[in-house]
């Protein structure tokens, strides 16, 4: 999740690299990125460009939605944002990912699951996306029929806050390792945590899914362990060497 970090000096990136250079060599060590930076404002379309002109052509983005969309107009009367913010993230043409609609945890109500029922409805269905939530209110069959009907990923959460998610509502899979803010600082550019157990748990339980060719975005986050680039590549190993989830 990110690339701007400069806590990764000398462990990921080289000492003497600059900033502008971090996203093309992150880019020469992993296929994916989650952006989350345009959670707080809609790039501009220089960012956009400048995004796709720094990274190989097999090279994928998956961005968040701004909190504009999903915190603050709830998916209402949101019209124009959601307009802009596809037209800025459609320049990255074939390397655009998913979509991730992340919604507050005070997103729960049925009158909330009909804004999300609407709002997806009138997306571009040429597109990617999934859908993050933090209620646990929202884990029932009624709200996985909605994203069904749209073809939308419940993203699968490794969160204290929410218990794990076993729902496939669409045709790929979403994965976010979140960690947990009170123990890990994610700044240190280290591994704080040992995470590699609970990595070969989800390398089992994802094998089957990399063997039947479902595509699948996964992103960790700096809390998850502390260092993300050791998680992305325990995991890649794992899968090579996991045994199938029964």
């Amino acid at each position: 999740m990110g690339w701007s970090y400069s806590f990764w000096k000398e462990n990921f990136y080289p000492a003497n690299l600059s900033s502008k250079q971090f996203l093309g060599y992150y880019a020469k060590n992993f296929n994916t990125v989650e952006v989350d930076s345009t959670f707080y404002r809609i790039p501009r379309t220089s960012t956009v460009l400048d995004w796709n002109e720094q990274t190989p052509k097999d090279f994928m983005f998956s961005l968040k939605f701004p909190q504009v969309i999903t915190h603050i107009k709830k998916l209402k009367n949101c019209e124009e944002e959601a307009k802009v913010f596809l037209e800025r993230v459609q320049l990255l043409k074939e390397k655009l990912g998913a979509l991730l609609l992340q919604l507050p945890s005070t997103f729960e109500s049925d009158e909330h699951v009909s804004s999300l029922r609407d709002f997806l409805q009138e997306l571009p269905e040429d597109h990617c996306y999934a859908v993050e939530i933090r209620n646990r209110k929202l884990l029932n069959p009624s709200f996985y029929s909605v994203l069904r009907n749209s073809n939308v990923a419940l993203a699968w959460v490794e969160s204290p806050f929410m218990p794990q998610i076993i729902e496939m509502t669409a045709d790929f899979i979403y994965v976010r390792w979140e960690g947990n803010r009170k123990l890990v600082k994610g700044t240190l550019g280290k591994r704080e945590l040992e995470k590699l157990s609970n990595i070969k748990s989800w390398a089992d339980r994802l094998r089957q899914f990399s063997n039947a060719k479902t595509e699948t975005f996964g992103y960790f986050s700096k809390y998850f362990s502390g260092y993300p680039p050791s998680d992305v590549r325990d995991l890649l190993q794992s899968l090579r060497t996991a045994k199938p989830e029964t």
